[in-house]
């Protein structure tokens, strides 16, 4: 489903959640991190956004789903934070100025793609800015074991690694789907260098 129409008819069958409690690879990576200027690059309902803003960042989240930005404001506006909501194609889209963290989370799109993505999301991180991707694992493919197909819609480290040039990988390794026995996700996490 690369179609914004179809993205926005499947968010408006789906039941809203309020829980934005984050995916702990993300609050593992990030947790931590000083808040600064995010942006949550496909984000769908914005939940990873709506976290970082309650944790005080200053957060964009980008989704070409009308629907998708619209249940996340109401979410934001339930826990009480601002997040600057936009539609846009996330392959086109550039942040304002530098920021301090960019996030990717299941946004499968196509090897291609997601790569344009992650340039732009690096070419965007300030000094000490930090990059954070997760989504299914190529393994799944081989194994049979979950995420969309083709198989080029799933993450490789090396492509992705590949795609943030420049910045200084500190984690890209397959881990375990939370709530799969047999399925894995990829995990990378990236920094730009201090000036």
């Amino acid at each position: 489903m690369k179609n914004p129409d179809e993205w926005d008819r499947a968010y408006a069958a789906a039941g809203l959640a309020f829980d934005v409690e984050p995916h702990p690879e993300l609050a593992r990576a990030v947790g931590d991190l000083p808040p600064g200027r995010a942006v949550e690059f496909g984000c769908g309902e914005g939940r990873p956004a709506i976290w970082l803003a309650t944790r005080g960042w200053r957060v964009t989240a980008v989704d070409f789903s009308q629907v998708a930005v619209d249940r996340g404001r109401q979410v934001a506006e339930r826990h009480g934070v601002e997040v600057d909501w936009q539609v846009a194609d996330v392959q086109a889209y550039e942040p304002a100025g530098p920021i301090d963290l960019a996030v990717v989370l299941y946004l499968h799109i196509g090897s291609a793609e997601i790569a344009t993505v992650l340039r732009r999301a690096a070419a965007a991180l300030a000094p000490g800015g930090t990059l954070f991707v997760l989504g299914w694992d190529r393994s799944n493919a081989v194994a049979g074991t979950g995420g969309p197909r083709p198989a080029d819609l799933l993450y490789d480290a090396a492509e992705l690694t590949r795609a943030v040039a420049g910045l200084r990988v500190r984690r890209a390794e397959a881990v375990p789907q939370l709530g799969s026995a047999d399925a894995a996700d990829l995990v990378l996490t990236a920094y730009r260098p201090p000036a």
